[in-house]
């Protein structure tokens, strides 16, 4: 007689998904509270049965070679309706299965006792159960142990779900652990990035120098500063108009860059106004490199995706350290004075601090 549907076999099935059981590899805990079971009950077979929608599948067993059989053939199904234990003494004289295929061929089921594996909630999985090929029953002391079993396997299937839940969330914790650094990293990368030339910002600039003059060897080091601004900028703002004068500042700040070295730095200080951060280098080699940067840009054409071939000029400052100024505060002063020496006098030239 195949077995009714427990009234609450929608909950119980997705109870039976969430302890994500079925069809998993065998586990020593479950096999050893089966191989207790047989023994205690001293019976051949034992098994962990978890009654699917259309299946018994066994998460441990013992005398069996299957791993699963039909639900409407199985004991298990009807077990999954008891509170308690189920009993079946001599399965041949029980109307329920005298006909079941498993009682009149193999295995041969003739006893069987199983013990209801229930959630906290009241949903029976499946059972612990025990079989055996000839008539008989178990005492008081035996139906106990099958009961504490069942509880251990219930355990078992709690601790089971409690260490694959930490993981999930270990996992979970890890890629939103993953997802906040880039974020900061995004963020952090933004907040030192000007948004029109795409390269550094003043935050950046005075970060950089900050670490550096930090450093407890910065005296024994070189570091050059070069600030520069276009010449005559205005007048392109107020021909070709601000978003094109943007675009102007860009290209300008592409063509810097194509003269620097990969640990140079080119910030944008407001303005058409940038300064090139060039360390490891004292003020002839700086000298070197401004001259290079400003006939790159001399030699640029601007706006050619406009069709305006705009031509530009720069002025330059340059201050270095240790030769010209002992701090930062210093460093940027003598920088830009230099910078307003070479608007001063004419522009398009480089202007060097002269002690």
């Amino acid at each position: 007689m195949k077995a009714i549907t427990p009234p609450n076999e929608s909950t119980r099935l997705q109870a039976l998904r969430d302890y994500g059981i079925l069809d998993t590899l065998p586990e020593t805990s479950n096999d050893d509270i089966t191989r207790l079971a047989s023994e205690i009950c001293g019976t051949p077979v034992a098994m962990v049965s978890l009654v699917d929608s259309d299946r018994q599948w066994f998460k441990s067993k013992l005398g069996l070679d299957v791993s699963e059989t039909p639900r409407e053939v199985a004991f298990c199904a009807h077990t999954i309706l008891e509170l308690d234990l189920l009993i079946v003494p001599d399965a041949e004289e029980d109307q329920r299965f005298a006909n079941n295929p498993l009682v009149t061929g193999a295995p041969y089921i003739r006893f069987y006792a199983g013990a209801p594996l229930v959630t906290f909630k009241g949903e029976a999985l499946g059972p612990l159960c025990v079989i055996d090929r000839v008539q008989r029953t178990l005492s008081e002391g035996q139906q106990q142990s099958l009961r504490a079993l069942s509880r251990q396997v219930m355990a078992q299937l709690e601790l089971r779900r409690h260490i694959a839940s930490q993981e999930r969330y270990r996992r979970e914790l890890e890629n939103y652990q993953t997802r906040l650094e880039e974020t900061n990293v995004k963020l952090e990368l933004e907040s030192v990035t000007d948004d029109v030339s795409g390269f550094h910002n003043t935050r950046y600039l005075h970060r950089y120098l900050d670490g550096f003059f930090a450093r407890a060897d910065h005296n024994s080091q070189k570091l050059s500063l070069v600030f520069f601004d276009m010449d005559n900028f205005k007048s392109v703002v107020d021909t070709h108009g601000h978003l094109l004068g943007a675009q102007v500042l860009g290209e300008v700040a592409q063509a810097v860059h194509l003269h620097l070295e990969m640990e140079d730095r080119i910030v944008r200080y407001g303005g058409d106004e940038y300064v090139v951060i060039l360390p490891d280098k004292n003020k002839e080699q700086a000298l070197a490199k401004v001259e290079d940067i400003k006939a790159g840009i001399g030699s640029t054409t601007y706006l050619q995706s406009e069709k305006l071939h705009l031509r530009l000029t720069v002025s330059f400052g340059l201050a270095a350290f240790p030769d010209d100024a002992t701090d930062k505060r210093q460093l940027l002063a003598e920088a830009d004075r230099c910078l307003f020496r070479s608007k001063e006098t004419g522009k398009n030239q480089i202007t060097v601090v002269v002690k």
